[in-house]
């Protein structure tokens, strides 16, 4: 039989997540055995987490997706859009395009299951191949559970520990190769088959700085491969000096947007392709050395997270959640509101939650920072509340990803190593993270000329410094909601009742002291400037 013979499928491949022509095994199995070759994405008013984004998330997307059109178009395809069901959509195009074969990426969330599996359902019955690969997160979750007797493993330790077990994960695919298949672009494709507009979607910005923000994230495939030539060649210098995480003890919070993380939750950029060039970069510069575990810490944070999710419908709320601390949190919809916006009368909390609403993005420290003021820090309001803020406003909003961070930061994922007594103190945080003060003026204007001796706790500035700064603080900017010594004496309090009453709950949890300060963007020998321990006065926070 001739390879011409051989070649009888047409292939629908449905982009969601995964939205890549690198390293993208669903697609390259879709071109195996092809005739005809479509690529296709389906908004369906919940793909990709679109039901809860707002603008910036939005726009990320939408310029991910014309990415991969400029990217299939140079290999002289095109990207079909469709919106609606995806089972009748797919009903159709196997009628009208002869289609059979369905490709995709597996998403392994619980809240893509019934999407999925009607789907699969749906190709059994009609006789259609389908064709599901793992490749957004490094391991199969449900071969870490099945190696784990069945059961999640309850520690991050323990989940490296089956990792090791199950083996490293799959290095990165060939790139696609489409000689040969016949790639069908209708000299009408953009009156059919084009991406709809912002405009068209009923999305539209909140506010005049959310349109045009200070900094902004470029969506797609190859800005992201930019950005990853960047990154490794910044980590290359870290490892030269015998450091990782480069920019864990002094973040550069005012820089350029460098984060690969919305790539990756969109799945623009491979994790498996960073996993394993970050591993080759740190062989490059120390070649007989062994590859520390921690220059892919937060990406196996991430893995861990993933892996405790897949089997709990309710992983991202606390009822419900058997994996969750069952916690009675004050009802305070102006306090919520003041976090939100940024008008606590804290500048680093404040600054923080205004370039989240700007911008769609805050740095890790950031989000601890802030997770920890409104929960069991500061405010003690359900992190579900807070989860929910994130989830509209982060470009890489995580379904599982950001739930699990809420539940580790706010204590909700019990463990005595996380819980107060320690917490994150809103002003020596941000004079840590921010020495110059240049994040808190950009983001927090009111506070510009405002001497760094005080911009931090600015309701200290002596009257005659705040005129002069043109900003008094109770009309120009707000005083602080809560006393902060105060507050968190209260919830350290509440945190010990809970502490008592759950000794015996299973929940995620970290295994030693380490693995907190590591998920915390902590320094340990740093510590004492950070975090607020209520049995030293001398390290309290006064008003």
């Amino acid at each position: 039989m001739s390879d011409i013979e051989k070649k009888n499928h047409v292939t629908i491949h449905w982009f969601r997540h995964g939205l890549r022509l690198h390293d993208n095994p669903a697609l390259l199995d879709g071109l195996e055995d092809c005739v005809e070759f479509y690529p296709i994405f389906i908004f369906d008013g919940n793909v990709a987490g679109i039901s809860t984004a707002a603008f910036p998330r939005m726009q990320f997307l939408l310029e991910t997706l014309q990415d991969l059109d400029e990217n299939l178009k140079s290999h002289g395809s095109r990207l079909y859009s469709f919106q609606g069901d995806p089972v009748e959509i797919f009903k159709k195009l196997i009628e009208e395009w002869g289609v059979t074969r369905i490709t995709f990426e597996q998403d392994p969330e619980p809240v893509w299951q019934d999407r999925d599996t009607r789907v699969k359902n749906m190709c059994l019955e009609l006789g259609i191949e389908c064709i599901e690969h793992v490749s957004h997160t490094l391991w199969d979750p449900q071969q870490i559970i099945k190696e784990n007797g069945g059961t999640p493993p309850l520690t991050y330790a323990m989940f490296c520990q089956v990792a090791d077990i199950v083996g490293p994960p799959p290095k990165p695919r060939e790139d696609p190769n489409f000689t040969g298949i016949s790639l069908p672009v209708s000299e009408h494709h953009d009156e059919k088959y084009r991406l709809p507009t912002l405009a068209e979607l009923g999305v539209e910005a909140e506010s005049e700085k959310q349109a045009s923000p200070y900094c902004r994230y470029l969506g797609g495939e190859s800005k992201a491969m930019k950005l990853l030539s960047i990154r490794l060649e910044k980590e290359r210098k870290a490892f030269s000096l015998n450091q990782s995480l480069p920019n864990q003890l002094f973040p550069e919070l005012s820089g350029m947007p460098m984060s690969l993380s919305p790539h990756l939750r969109f799945g623009s950029m491979s994790i498996r392709k960073f996993y394993w060039l970050l591993r080759e970069a740190y062989a490059e510069v120390h070649p007989n050395a062994h590859i520390p575990s921690s220059i892919t810490g937060q990406l196996i944070w991430r893995e861990y997270f993933y892996c405790m999710s897949v089997n709990n419908p309710n992983y991202n709320r606390m009822v419900g959640n058997p994996i969750c601390l069952k916690i009675d949190w004050y009802d305070n919809d102006n306090h919520l509101k003041a976090w939100k916006m940024g008008k606590t009368g804290y500048p680093w909390i404040d600054a923080c939650m205004r370039q989240l609403l700007q911008e769609g993005w805050i740095h890790q420290v950031c989000r601890h920072a802030t997770a920890c003021f409104l929960t069991r820090g500061d405010l003690w309001i359900d992190w579900v509340k807070g989860l929910q803020v994130f989830d509209r406003y982060l470009l890489d909003a995580d379904w599982s990803v950001c739930a699990g961070n809420w539940m580790w930061v706010s204590s909700s994922a019990f463990e005595k190593v996380l819980q107060c007594p320690k917490c994150i103190c809103p002003v020596r945080y941000g004079r840590r993270m921010d020495p110059k003060g240049e994040y808190v003026r950009r983001y927090v204007p009111e506070l510009k000329d405002m001497p760094l001796q005080y911009l931090f706790e600015p309701w200290k500035a002596p009257l005659k410094v705040q005129e002069e700064a043109k900003c008094i603080i109770g009309e120009d900017y707000p005083l602080p909601i809560v006393n902060h010594k105060t507050a968190s004496r209260d919830c350290q309090s509440r945190m010990e009742i809970i502490k008592s009453k759950s000794k015996d709950v299973p929940h995620i949890r970290p295994a030693n002291e380490d693995e907190v300060y590591t998920s915390m963007w902590v320094c340990k020998e740093l510590e004492k400037m950070d975090l607020c321990r209520h049995d030293n006065e001398k390290l309290l926070f006064n008003m």
